[in-house]
């Protein structure tokens, strides 16, 4: 039978990480907060030592899918509570700016009026010139939320004015040619 490749590999627990199995869901604490995630019932989860295994109950197309994805999501979690994750957007725009009111983003990108963005509680952003840093300890909910800010105003591809992650190509085209 098939076996998933990422699946297999045990997860290494960082020094200073807490990882248990209860009532079908895994907690994993560490030092930068706890993250949980619902166990489905084809997938069992073995903590021994300083790694964690992820087994499937059965050999249906179902299991082979999830057995892997379970993997990733709890090594993602274990990054997540060790390390964190973060996302830097970048600002491209004459007199555009991005700045922080409280807790909230205020963004003037070439609009009428600024675009306020209130974060998801867990979620921490930074402002310095250009760049917006979005940090968390939960992977989904970073790259969910640095979407979204980067939704507000995608990046155009004639004059590349607009947000962009830090590691994005912008394609640029070419404009109209001059009149003869």
């Amino acid at each position: 039978m098939f076996m998933s490749r990422i699946g297999r590999k045990p997860i290494s627990i960082a020094d200073g990480v807490k990882a248990r199995v209860e009532n079908g869901k895994i907690e994993v604490s560490g030092p930068r907060g706890t993250l949980s995630q619902p166990l489905h019932p084809k997938i069992g989860v073995e903590i021994g030592g300083n790694t964690i295994t992820v087994q499937r109950s059965a050999e249906d197309k179902l299991s082979r899918s999830l057995h892997g994805l379970f993997r990733s999501l709890i090594n993602n979690m274990v990054i997540g509570v060790s390390q964190g994750y973060e996302k830097i957007l970048i600002l491209t725009g004459v007199g555009w700016r991005a700045q922080m009111k409280g807790k909230d983003l205020e963004l003037n990108v070439g609009y009428s009026h600024p675009v306020i963005f209130s974060p998801p509680e867990g979620i921490a952003i930074s402002t310095e010139k250009e760049k917006i840093k979005i940090a968390g300890i939960d992977k989904q909910l970073v790259g969910e939320t640095s979407a979204q800010i980067r939704e507000i105003r995608k990046v155009e591809p004639y004059k590349g004015k607009g947000l962009r992650y830090a590691d994005e190509y912008v394609r640029r085209k070419v404009g109209k040619t001059g009149a003869k």
